[in-house]
């Protein structure tokens, strides 16, 4: 495997369980954190139950453009997010988020049941893929309205994050693709989020200052070649040998949104 990065890691010698969690490489590296949104939301959860110490968690990114030798031999040809505990593998991304809630101490606490929100959020990550295709006012309309609902609920709740003043696993699901609609949709079609949508960005805002995002925040650069694979876009040279950047800036004032 190409690299372990003990995130968060704290010596093992309090009985606190180690938690592997092996993510997809970028794309342009090899060796720093893909765009897996799989792979970030899984990230954050683990990273929140690591400053919790109710787990000590290690990850490990492999270049899957060139897979090592033991990750082929123990894997075969499925692709991270993975996720190891005490030896047992879990590997699909809905028995993964099973395996959090039920196996992984404190887990629970970050899956909490609230199906408005569960509804409003679903779907948000298609729209971003019709919008990336080729520029088309309706469907960033479309996505516009996703938003504006997501940013009215938050308006209304007056909370934090989506569900109240603690994160929870639903927030580690929305973040990561707010994240990609920023960068992958100004870069492809000139997509911005709707800088009077307050709520939204005040939520965005608090989001950035959570080491479980940026830990698990991929750079500015491997989202947008992510979508570039995917559209069989070829990568300039040069893009190679950029400094990684990440976008956390909000364009709505500091002042307003504490």
């Amino acid at each position: 495997m190409s690299d372990e990065i003990p995130e968060n890691g704290h010596e093992n010698g309090e009985d606190v369980p180690v938690v592997e969690l092996i993510i997809k490489a970028s794309t342009i590296d090899g060796v720093r954190k893909g765009a897996c949104l799989f792979c970030q939301e899984y990230f954050m959860d683990l990273y929140l139950l690591a400053e919790l110490k109710t787990i000590s968690l290690k990850v490990t990114t492999v270049d899957m453009q060139k897979p090592p030798p033991d990750f082929r031999t123990n894997f075969e040809a499925t692709p991270p997010p993975i996720l190891i505990d005490r030896g047992t593998a879990i590997l699909e991304n809905e028995k993964i988020e099973r395996y959090i809630m039920k196996n992984v101490p404190g887990g629970y606490n970050l899956f909490v049941q609230d199906k408005e929100v569960a509804t409003l959020i679903e779907n948000l990550y298609s729209k971003l893929k019709l919008i990336l295709v080729k520029k088309d006012e309706k469907k960033n309309n479309q996505l516009t309205s996703h938003l504006k609902r997501i940013n009215e609920h938050l308006q209304k709740r007056e909370t934090r994050f989506l569900t109240g003043d603690a994160i929870c696993c639903f927030d580690c699901e929305l973040m990561p693709r707010l994240q990609h609609i920023r960068v992958a949709g100004k870069y492809f079609v000139d997509y911005e989020i709707p800088e009077d949508f307050v709520a939204l960005w005040r939520y965005m805002y608090h989001m950035y200052q959570l080491d479980a995002f940026t830990q698990s925040c991929p750079a500015d650069q491997d989202i947008i070649n992510h979508y570039k694979l995917q559209q069989a876009m070829k990568m300039k040279k040069h893009e190679e040998l950029e400094l990684p950047t990440y976008t956390t800036s909000i364009p709505v004032d500091i002042g307003d949104v504490q």
